[in-house]
């Protein structure tokens, strides 16, 4: 038997994708970590051995542009360019390598911690203690900083932290959605399945103790289909009346007993055709679980949080699902197997949320924050988890590296926090850079062109206006007119209404602003416009909407316009009353607009965006666009100061389509490995008194973020980005250029 005794800054237990951001944020700002994961692979929930798929922000496409950036946007990235076929073993190497590409982590697996050392007056955690069974190795790790990502809160609960278990009743936070009276129940687990055509017949004896469906209510309250797998499959959840983790392994026979009852009734039954060559391919050993301990931290996260997207300063992550709560008794419950209440928009999640207020060094990153059962409904999706994790990471590091403390970085030294979610490009919302070690902030930005319109007119496919047919795009001063290509039957009247979108980030409105009406003549081909005002409400976004008579048809563009998508009206179901505004509007597959044209160059897309401001859309795109490639076939951006400064390093941030919905292991919209918007080649340059100097060079690009720390510092007048082609798209896309000097 052997014994290791490891030292680190920060240390990291828990190896899904909280823990997994966590740890990477943390080495990235050049602490030394160590992160524990008590399975053989990385990714919690998500790994080969559980295979959830990986949701956040963007709610399967239903929150437009919310996308996670930073660490969990790079894993997207990553995947969708490794593994477009989502198989769940590859996902395990994008995960794998990521960790293993940082050298300041030590990783180990295999490794559970079973004991924690505290100091017994402040509950400072000074040691976790545990066991890598594999190689019958002791393992002791002393930190200055440690992070609880296990899920189930166990390093927390070690160390005495106060938590909250189950629901609280409404009176506690004034919430609707919870139950008048307390209690212990929570969300259960689940196991998933994968079938396969075998290619010839293939029977199923089902084991003795497989579950006969038929004499359950699953039937009559569950669909079940044998086109379905995996996630499909979310339903199968059990547990939450029970304690999920003392009473794990009784919620795991159980719940295989049902996967291979449905499995058996999908075979055997006689109910379905075509399943005579099917074959069960994979199904889960080990349950995913949803919810177990929520620490207290200095801030706790509600569902008037969730649903008012409460502004936070100290903002370290953000949400996007809906809260999701499903019936404690799961698969068996006559109710559906879950309920869904949608924010307008992505909301904001405090650092005071990730860190215990009883544990001096404590933080929290994942299923086990500072939220209400309710809010928790919202945040426990894994992309939302992992944004929590690097909030987590990156503020333990801080706190190892500059001796302020947690409340400082949350309160008076905010700006040190805010800092550097920006120079790590972290997924937060309304996060202005302001940052004076970033000298392009006082640069002069020029380009070699520039788009001017929002215009979509290569026409595609008909788009019949039904109950109505709505669109985002960016409000600018050149908006002036808009029009639209109609056909109609017979004539009649066409309405666009503009309606509010309370913040910038919003995808959904609260209600209408003004409204104007054209005559449409019958006839097809018809370009229908309205004259707007100088003076459109709004907060960067406009959300207008084209009513009128159900023969009319509009047709889709084939050309995708940054900063504008379009949607379709539906009508409202009886148990869709919680969530009006997103049910009522619903996003085109497509991404793409209606046909269209504008009239006044818009400045939606100028150079100077790249500079200072927001590094993702909010109220606006964001970003430089240049006039199409065969026009500009080489587009080029230069940053120019009055006098010379010194350059230490300098990071470019490119377009990767925040609008597309990216899920590790089923892709719902783009076949795309690459996004095509992100620029594949360009040269970094700097000009010195011998000419132009060559940077960096970039070539072959699938990434978003680019770090180009400089060998020596540059001292240069004019900074140039020249981009040589684009993966796809016909402009090219830049969201920021940064130029750090030393601090």
């Amino acid at each position: 038997m052997r014994k290791h005794i490891l030292h680190c800054d920060v240390a990291v237990v828990g190896g899904g994708l909280a823990g997994i951001c966590a740890a990477i944020a943390a080495a990235r700002q050049g602490v030394r970590v160590v992160l524990v994961n008590d399975r053989p692979v990385l990714g919690g929930n998500s790994s080969s051995e559980i295979r959830v798929w990986v949701c956040g922000a963007t709610a399967h496409g239903t929150h437009q542009w919310a996308r996670e950036t930073g660490i969990m946007g790079e894993l997207f990235i990553e995947n969708q360019y490794r593994n477009p076929e989502g198989n769940p073993y590859y996902w395990d190497l994008v995960i794998l390598d990521a960790v293993r590409a940082e050298p300041n982590i030590d990783l180990w697996l295999n490794t559970h911690i079973t004991d924690v050392e505290c100091d017994s007056e402040t509950r400072e955690i000074a040691a976790v203690h545990g066991w890598q069974m594999s190689s019958e190795t002791q393992v002791s790790i002393e930190a200055g900083q440690f992070v609880d990502a296990t899920g189930d809160g166990l390093i927390g609960f070690l160390a005495g932290a106060s938590f909250a278990q189950g629901r609280e009743g409404a009176g506690v936070y004034g919430e609707s959605w919870a139950p008048e009276v307390a209690d212990r129940e929570t969300l259960g687990s689940t196991i998933l399945f994968y079938a396969k055509d075998a290619g010839r017949p293939s029977r199923f004896v089902a084991p003795t103790w497989a579950l006969d469906i038929a004499d359950t209510t699953i039937l009559e309250h569950r669909k079940i289909s044998p086109d379905m797998n995996g996630c499909d499959f979310w339903w199968i959840e059990w547990g939450g009346d029970r304690d999920i983790v003392h009473d794990n392994e009784a919620i795991r026979d159980n719940l295989q007993a049902v996967a291979y009852g449905i499995w058996d009734h999908i075979k055997n039954s006689g109910s379905f055709t075509g399943v005579e060559n099917q074959t069960l391919e994979w199904i889960g050993s080990v349950p995913g679980k949803r919810e177990y301990r929520r620490f207290y931290g200095d801030h706790i996260l509600t569902q008037t949080d969730v649903l008012t997207q409460q502004d936070f300063p100290d903002a370290v992550a953000f949400g996007g699902w809906s809260i999701d709560l499903h019936p404690p008794g799961g698969v068996f419950a006559a109710e559906p197997g879950s309920r869904h209440w949608y924010s307008n928009g992505p909301y904001p999640i405090p650092l005071r949320c990730l860190y215990s207020r009883d544990v001096p060094n404590l933080w929290m990153a994942g299923r086990d924050i500072s939220a209400s059962h309710v809010a928790f409904g919202s945040t426990r999706v894994m992309a939302t988890c992992a944004t929590t994790g690097e909030g987590a990471g990156l503020g333990a590091s801080l706190v190892s590296k500059t001796g302020l403390t947690r409340e400082q970085l949350a309160g008076e030294r905010v700006d040190v926090l805010q800092r550097a979610l920006v120079r790590s490009d972290a997924s937060v919302i309304g996060l202005c850079n302001d940052d004076p070690n970033d000298v392009a902030r006082t640069a002069t930005v020029t380009a070699s062109s520039t788009r001017l319109t929002i215009s979509a007119t290569d026409v595609g496919e008909p788009l019949p206006i039904g109950g109505g047919v709505a669109m985002i795009l960016p409000q600018s001063k050149g908006l002036r007119r808009i029009e639209f290509l109609v056909d109609a039957p017979k004539a009649s009247d066409l309405v666009l209404t503009q309606h509010r979108l309370a913040k910038p980030q919003d995808s959904f409105p609260i209600g209408e602003i003004a409204s104007w009406t054209a005559a449409v003549p019958a006839g097809t081909g018809q370009w229908i416009g309205f004259d707007l005002p100088e003076d459109l409400p709004g907060s960067g976004n406009l959300f207008l909407s084209l009513t009128g008579s159900e023969s009319l048809t509009l047709y889709l563009a084939r050309d995708r316009v940054p900063g504008v998508v379009a949607f379709r009206h539906r009508t409202l179901q009886p148990n869709e009353k919680w969530s009006e505004q997103y049910r009522q509007w619903k996003g085109i597959p497509t991404l793409t607009p209606p046909v269209m044209r504008t009239a006044g160059d818009t400045d939606a897309y100028t150079a100077d965006h790249v500079i200072g401001g927001y590094a993702r859309p909010y109220g606006g795109p964001q970003l430089w666009s240049s006039a199409p490639l065969n026009e500009d076939p080489t587009p080029e951006l230069t940053l120019s100061w009055e006098e010379p400064v010194t350059i230490e390093e300098v990071q470019v941030i490119l377009d990767d389509d925040l609008l597309t919905d990216l899920i590790n292991l089923h892709h719902h919209r783009t076949p795309d490995e690459i996004m095509p918007t992100l620029i594949k080649d360009y040269d970094l340059q700097a000009r010195t008194d011998g000419g132009w100097r060559t940077l960096a060079q970039v070539r072959d690009n699938h990434h978003r973020h680019h770090r180009h720390q400089l060998e020596e510092p540059v001292v240069t007048a004019e900074l140039r980005l020249r981009v040589l082609s684009v993966n796809g798209f016909n402009h090219a896309h830049v969201v920021k250029v940064r130029a750090y000097k030393a601090p």
